[in-house]
């Protein structure tokens, strides 16, 4: 074999190793549910949930409980199933949090009672979200 074969291989061998090495990192969409059964099964990897913030019937949002020191808080989301969970997150609260459409958690259950969340994406009401514009004669 020519040089440029084996060192094409090695190349390809390589870029194969980093592959299946990042797929064991990636983690899934799940329920709280699910994330519950494999926090009982020894599982550990970062499970990304998805849902809203609890509402009550005048659309405010509840559940939410800062720390003392700002630096942390608690909150109550419902996922896409309809689970309610307390949510721990040791950073300060996002700015817009309370106006969030959706929520996705990327965590884990540490304990049975609290999922820890790692990270957390919102998504916002859009500025840029079309308004029905009435015009005269149209």
């Amino acid at each position: 074999m020519k040089k440029g074969h084996i060192l094409g291989l090695g190349i390809i061998a390589i870029a194969i190793v980093i592959i299946v090495s990042m797929l064991g990192d990636t983690s899934t969409y799940e329920s709280f549910a699910t994330a519950k059964e494999m926090k009982k099964k020894g599982e550990d990897k970062a499970i990304h949930v998805v849902g809203q913030l609890k509402k009550s019937v005048s659309g405010e949002v509840e559940g939410i409980e800062v720390n003392e020191n700002k630096t942390s808080f608690y909150f109550m989301m419902v996922d896409n199933d309809g689970t309610e969970q307390k949510v721990f997150y040791n950073e300060p609260v996002p700015a817009d949090f309370h106006r969030s459409e959706q929520v996705v958690v990327i965590g884990s259950y540490k304990t049975e009672e609290i999922f820890m969340a790692d990270k957390i994406l919102m998504k916002c009401p859009s500025k840029y979200q079309e308004t029905e514009v009435n015009t005269a004669g149209m």
